[in-house]
């Protein structure tokens, strides 16, 4: 063999094996998993209320790549090697520290976008403050088993901060992008309009509530107790901090003592709990989601239609005229 002819071998190997690279990191559809060749903004959204946020700001200018799948519970996220990719190469990368300690730790690797954190935007509630005088004793109780700080991450059932994180989105994706700066203001603002009009159902609805007492699945709904109502959570800040049964005893008690109709069950984990305390109790049961992701259920709606599908269970369990 010639040097001439292998020097053309070793380049042809090259090309291979940059081919087969790039098709490692592509994802189903074939597509890369940056999308940079569209010369849009890429965003990177860690889960589902983010992704949301994310498309009704940016529209038709940015992809965005949702790390959590529907059918997936964020907490239990483990990143492929597409998805590392995507976040890797992404222009925005949307997430709120201590949610999900995959994205964390890949976000403090090798990470070129700006990142938009919900806790550097949005002014979370502190863990320990729950919707009534038993929550210090209920974070005590879980203490051991959940990770996320000192603050509640469950921060978009409050529609209005919903509507200060996309003011965040906004600014960034201005930033990567100046020439549509004016687009994603007038997006942000019609968002914003469309959540202040959800905040508005929610005052409404539940403000003459014959039962106040709501018991949940886990800690993900004490940003609602705005609304007047006290949710009393089955399990702690993430799903699988499950409750010892001196916990679940209270639990009943009080369901019994303040008129409680319903146990909420909710989707993408197990109702064994909830099914099970509903059970026990004589009471039924009815599914509030917590809206992290969605689920084979929900593909077809998004976050508002999820809210106000939360209100109407609320309504119908609690009494509310």
């Amino acid at each position: 063999m010639t040097p001439a002819t292998r020097s053309a071998g070793l380049l042809a190997a090259g090309a291979l094996l940059l081919t087969s690279g790039c098709a490692a990191l592509s994802d189903d559809s074939g597509s890369s998993a940056s999308g940079s060749d569209s010369g849009k903004v890429q965003v990177a959204a860690a889960f589902y209320p983010l992704e949301f946020v994310a498309e009704r700001v940016a529209g038709d200018l940015a992809e965005v790549t949702p790390l959590t799948k529907p059918g997936v519970e964020p907490h239990d996220l483990e990143l492929s090697i597409n998805q590392t990719a995507a976040l890797q190469s992404a222009d925005l990368i949307l997430t709120e520290h201590g949610f999900q300690p995959a994205v964390d730790d890949a976000v403090e690797q090798d990470v070129k976008g700006d990142v938009v954190d919900v806790e550097k935007v949005v002014e979370l509630r502190p863990a320990e403050e729950g919707g009534d005088e038993h929550a210090e004793e209920e974070a005590e109780g879980h203490a051991e088993e959940e990770d996320h700080g000192e603050f509640d991450p469950h921060f978009w059932h409050d529609p209005l901060l919903m509507a200060q994180y996309a003011e965040g989105v906004r600014d960034a994706l201005a930033k990567a992008d100046p020439d549509n700066a004016e687009t994603y203001e007038a997006n942000a603002k019609s968002l914003t309009e469309d959540l202040t009009k959800v905040d508005e159902e929610f005052k409404t609805g539940l403000a003459q509530c014959k039962i106040k007492e709501v018991v949940v699945s886990h800690d993900a709904f004490t940003y609602l107790d705005k609304y007047g109502v006290e949710f009393e959570p089955i399990a702690g800040l993430t799903p699988d901090a499950e409750p010892n049964p001196a916990q679940l005893a209270k639990i009943g008690e009080q369901a019994k003592e303040h008129g409680v109709t319903t146990i909420f069950s909710e989707r993408l984990v197990s109702t064994a709990l909830a099914d099970t305390l509903a059970d026990d109790l004589g009471l039924k049961t009815a599914v509030l989601d917590p809206i992290e992701g969605l689920s084979a259920d929900t593909e077809g709606e998004d976050y508002l239609s999820l809210m106000r599908q939360n209100l109407d269970a609320l309504k119908a369990a609690n009494g509310c005229q």
